[in-house]
Order: structure tokens, then sequence, then C-alpha cells
């Protein structure tokens, strides 16, 4: 964000240059951490236009356009295509909630409305909503819907939806502290916020793991799980923005209602940082 808090194109180019050097597998646009529930519809479908142009095909890039409301994700998803996404990525609905069944047929109908890829995203602590093991084994049938992004903590509920889905539904850890313990029950990866500023460390994670590395890649995890923790110690994305202010990316702050951090938590985030070497003591 600009200082009076309009889109800075300019630096979000600057962003993904910086995950492309780090060795970043694909892009996701219009996620939480991009603020996108602050975002205009054509902020939205204009950011998409941008990445999708800036990356160039390099990587995928993948849209956030989940919604509750039903019609409105359509519409996103619509806007996204024909701006070019390769993928996209659909939350379950928020504050009016649904049921499981209700969650079916929401996904089934985005889904429904392009022929792109759908990864799904369950963050029960922000929507208030989870995605039982049961309901991702209806929704994996789904020609469309290919991958989640699993959020809700519960490694035995995540199991039991590994087990059911088998390979008709990758998954993708939704939390940067776990990313070894889900890839051990076979998710691909990681869709993270840590990586917004270490991409490279975040890719190597998770390659490492899929290259048998397993010991290296759990040390790795280990060794950046207090930045990992850092960067949730208020509202995502109030740290990694300061957290790329303080790396020189001048990135601007949040759009109300995420305030800045506190004094005192910027400062255990410098610390830390520090001792990453991320910024200089």
């Amino acid at each position: 964000m600009k200082a009076d808090l309009t889109v800075n194109y300019e630096k979000l180019g600057a962003l993904l240059d910086f995950q492309l050097a780090g060795g970043t597998d694909a892009i996701i646009i219009c996620g939480t951490t991009g603020e996108a529930a602050t975002l205009s519809d054509a902020e939205h479908t204009e950011l998409i236009r941008f990445t999708v142009h800036h990356i160039h095909g390099r990587i995928p890039v993948i849209a956030g356009v989940g919604s509750n409301d039903t019609q409105h994700a359509v519409w996103l998803s619509k806007e996204a295509a024909a701006a070019g996404a390769d993928a996209l990525l659909h939350v379950t609905p928020y504050y009016n909630k649904t049921s499981q069944a209700g969650l079916i047929r929401h996904f089934f109908t985005v889904s429904d409305a392009t022929g792109l890829p759908v990864i799904l995203y369950n963050v029960p602590s922000r929507t208030g909503l989870n995605i039982q093991p049961e309901t991702y084994l209806k929704l994996s049938e789904h020609p469309n819907i290919v991958a989640t992004k699993e959020a809700n903590g519960n490694i035995s509920e995540i199991a039991r939806t590994a087990s059911l889905c088998g390979d008709n539904l990758t998954i993708y850890s939704g939390n940067d502290d776990q990313i070894v313990p889900l890839m051990s029950l076979g998710a691909k990866g990681v869709i993270s916020v840590f990586s917004n500023i270490m991409p490279r460390e975040t890719h190597d994670i998770c390659q490492l793991y899929l290259d048998g590395k397993t010991a290296d890649s759990a040390k790795m995890q280990l060794d950046f799980l207090d930045l990992i923790n850092a960067l949730f110690m208020d509202v995502n994305p109030i740290p990694v923005k300061a957290a790329l202010n303080l790396m020189g990316y001048d990135v601007g702050e949040c759009r109300l209602p995420l305030a800045a951090m506190s004094d005192s938590g910027l400062e255990t985030l410098k610390k830390i940082m520090q001792k990453h070497g991320l910024i200089s003591g």
C-alpha cells in the first residue's frame, strides 16, 4: 500500500520478483495476507491481471476469489479466469457460514463456474466453519476441485481426510508451523505466510522433504519456528507487512480495521529477524 492506502503496484512487482528469485513454485494473489477482505472488486480483479502479466507464465498464478456470497464468488471466479489466472483459491463461507451440505453446494457451484482447478481453503479460526473429512470426500469427486489449503490445526482430522480422499485431493498445509507434520501425512507443500519474507527457505523445507531428506526438512522447520510464530504475534498480515518494511520493501500499512503492531511487539519481531540475519543488528 502507498501512504494513502491505495495499492502500490510498483512494490507488488518487486515482491513478485523476490518470490521468483526465491524459488517459489506458485503465486497466490488476493489471499488473506494480500488483504483481499478490504479490496474493492475493481482492485481485486486488477491485482490478478497485474500479477498474471508480471509473472508472464514463469510459474502458476492462483487467484483468491472466495466469498460468503456464492454468486459473488462465481463472479470473481469468472473475472479471475478472464484475467488469466491458472487456478482459484476458495475459502469456506464466513460469518453467515453454512452447513456441510451447504458447503458442498457452494463449492460445487463455484467450481462449475470456470474450467480452472480449484483449491479449497479451510481456516475455522477465521471463518467459524470447518470442512469435515466426509465432506472433503464428497468435494473431491468434483473434477475441478483438486486440492485444499488445510489450516484447521487438527492433525488427526487432516489424517482422516488424507485417508478418505487419497490421490483425489492434494493437501497443502495452511499453517507454517505444521509443514513437515502434514507432509508426513502426504501433503505436497504449504501455502505460506512465512514465504513472504523467506521464500527460499520455505521452498527448501518442502523440497527437502519431497527429496526424502526428512531429517533436514524437520530441522529447518524447527530452526525457523520462532520466526514463524513471530509472524502470528498479531493478526495476519500485520506482522509480515511489518517484517517486509523492516527488510526495506516499504509495503506500507494495513488497511483498517487492521492496525499497526505495538512497539513491544515490533521490538520482539526485530530481535528474531536479526537472529535469522534478515535485518542487521
